[in-house]
Formats: structure tokens, C-alpha cells, sequence
């Protein structure tokens, strides 16, 4: 069976950490021997287990005679370094599997091909780059992070039908109990959240999780020097990989003339108001990666680089 196949099965494992696992990037492990999965794992939160540690874990005593001639697949080069836990290298090494398919290497200074270097060291054959696009896409957080030494940024507005963010300088109810919801997932999703000053002193939004399950971001406010360098600085000494943008227009534009944004979310609704505050122009060279509609409600998701479903 190709190897794409079991890869894939490794980044259906890693995202069900998507939660948990940050500052950790997701990573899944699935272990082959005679065509069939005997064993599978997940890297489930900070400070537990690898993947490889809990794909190992899962074999059967029975099945524990199949590890000299089995494959092991991991979504993201095992770390050779010792963190909050040993080396999976060493692991690897020391189950004496017969080869190793990794999809992508790991962009933290303390690996970056160290992993992969000592299990070839070892004598065990190393193939590297399966689905690579895919494994670096499901942890562009962790990737820009680590390469931009940046947190990776979603910009967040919802808009009136006719292209305003209020009704006339006032707050206007724009997202449905639904589309708000997804709003509070997206929340869940991300380490931090940063507004203008102008909201905060106008709105004190709670900017939490109060419609779904999961950490509440932890609130930052731009001030009117645009402090963006101040709030980099701060996720880079909290290990904060992603922040969201749910400013008003000046807040907004601000990030998208720096070009720091990596991803836009725009609600589109039914409301109609006017005039208003325009909502912010969509870049040149922004990538319309999908379009979908809700309660009426039109999503538009932009990527500033091209995703791999695109």
C-alpha cells in the first residue's frame, strides 16, 4: 500500500490534538508491519507523550514480534533532543524498526534534522517528504512560529451586506447565534487575541469562549503607536504560536499594510445598514482558499500563501 495512504492517517491522528498539543506542534505516528496497522498514537498535550511513544505503546504483546520488520510513519520528524521527555530517535533506534517515513523535518533549531540523522545512523532506512505539503500545512502555527519568529496571525471581521463593520459608527449585530459560535471555536483555536485601543476603551470586549468548549486567548490591546513589535515579543516569551485579530478597521489595516497576516476569516451578513466604517480591502495577492454560507451568512477564508487544497 503506498505510503501516502498511512501518512494520511497520521495527520487524521495529529489534528485531534488541535487543542491540546500547542506549544507542541500535532504530530501522529502509525506503525505498519505485513500490510496492516499494529499500532497508532498521537501527540495528545504538552509535557505527555510523543506520538512514536504512544504509537509503540499501543502494540500488542502478540504483535510486539513484527517491530523488526515494521514501518513506522510520523507526520513530523521525531525530536532528537531531551525536552519534557526523551528522544523518540532513541526510541526508534531502540525498538529496531526496519525504516521510517517521515513527512516532514522539524523547523525548531533543536532538531531540524537531527532526529532523522541518528535513526540513518543507526542503519534504519529513512525516507522523508511524504505528503510533506500537508504535514507543514497542518502545523503552520508551529512552522511560522518557529521560521518568521512570529506567532501566526488570523485577521477576524464580520461585515454588513453592503461592506460596513457598523451602522453608522455604532455596534451593529452582524453574526448570527451561529456564525458567533464558529467565531468562539476559532477563539478556542488560537493562544492569543488583540484589539485597538479605540474597542477596548469603547466596547471592553470579553473577546473568551463563552459558546464553546476550550481555553479563552488571552487578551492584548494594541495601542495607538501600534505596538505590534511589543505584542511579538510577547508571544514569543509565552510560546503563544497564533494570534487573533478582532480589531476594528484601524487595527485591522494596520496588520494587513505591515503584511503580517497569514489567514482572514470574513463574515459576510445579512444586514444591511447604509454607511458605516468600511470594512478593510482584501489584498492583492490574498488566496481565496473557500467559500461557504451559513444562516445566510457568506464565510470567505483567505490565505496569504497558497494552502494545499487550494
Amino acid at each position: 500500500m503506498p505510503d501516502s495512504i498511512y501518512m494520511r492517517r497520521c495527520l487524521q491522528l495529529a489534528e485531534s490534538a488541535l487543542l491540546t498539543a500547542r506549544p507542541n506542534p500535532m504530530v501522529g505516528a502509525v506503525l505498519v508491519a505485513r500490510d496492516r496497522i499494529i499500532g497508532e498514537g498521537y501527540h495528545i498535550r504538552c509535557g505527555g507523550p510523543h506520538a512514536e511513544v504512544n504509537a509503540f505503546s499501543s502494540v500488542s504483546r502478540s504483535d510486539e514480534y513484527l517491530l523488526p520488520e515494521a514501518t513506522l510513519y510520523v507526520s513530523l520528524e521525531p525530536c532528537a533532543h531531551h525536552g519534557r521527555t526523551p528522544p523518540c530517535a532513541d526510541l526508534i533506534v531502540r525498538k529496531k524498526v526496519r525504516r521510517v517515513v517521515v513527512g516532514c523535518v522539524d523547523p525548531f533549531d533543536k532538531v531540524q534534522g537531527r532526529g532523522i540523522q541518528r535513526i540513518l545512523d543507526a542503519g534504519i532506512d529513512v525516507t522523508v517528504g511524504v505528503l510533506e505539503e500537508e504535514c507543514q500545512w497542518l502545523n503552520r502555527r508551529f512552522f511560522t512560529f518557529h521560521q518568521e519568529q512570529r506567532p501566526y496571525i488570523i485577521l477576524k471581521w464580520a461585515q454588513t451586506a453592503d461592506g460596513f463593520l457598523d451602522d453608522h459608527g455604532q455596534a451593529a449585530a452582524i453574526s448570527s447565534p451561529y456564525t458567533r459560535m464558529l467565531v468562539h471555536q476559532l477563539r478556542a483555536e488560537c493562544d492569543a487575541i488583540v484589539v485597538g485601543r479605540v474597542t477596548e476603551e469603547r466596547e471592553h470586549p470579553q473577546l473568551n469562549v463563552r459558546y464553546w468548549s476550550g481555553p479563552s486567548p488571552h487578551k492584548m490591546v494594541l495601542s495607538h503607536d501600534n505596538n505590534m513589535e511589543q505584542v511579538f515579543d510577547e508571544c514569543r516569551q509565552q510560546g503563544w504560536l497564533s494570534l487573533l485579530v478582532e480589531g476594528g478597521r484601524r487595527t485591522l489595516e494596520s496588520f494587513i499594510q505591515a503584511g503580517l497576516w497569514d489567514e482572514m476569516r470574513i463574515e459576510t451578513g445579512l444586514l444591511v445598514t447604509g454607511g458605516g466604517t468600511p470594512a478593510p480591502a482584501i489584498p492583492e495577492g490574498a488566496k481565496l482558499d473557500r467559500r461557504y454560507v451559513i444562516d445566510g451568512h457568506v464565510i470567505s477564508v483567505f490565505y496569504a500563501k497558497k494552502s494545499p487544497s487550494s
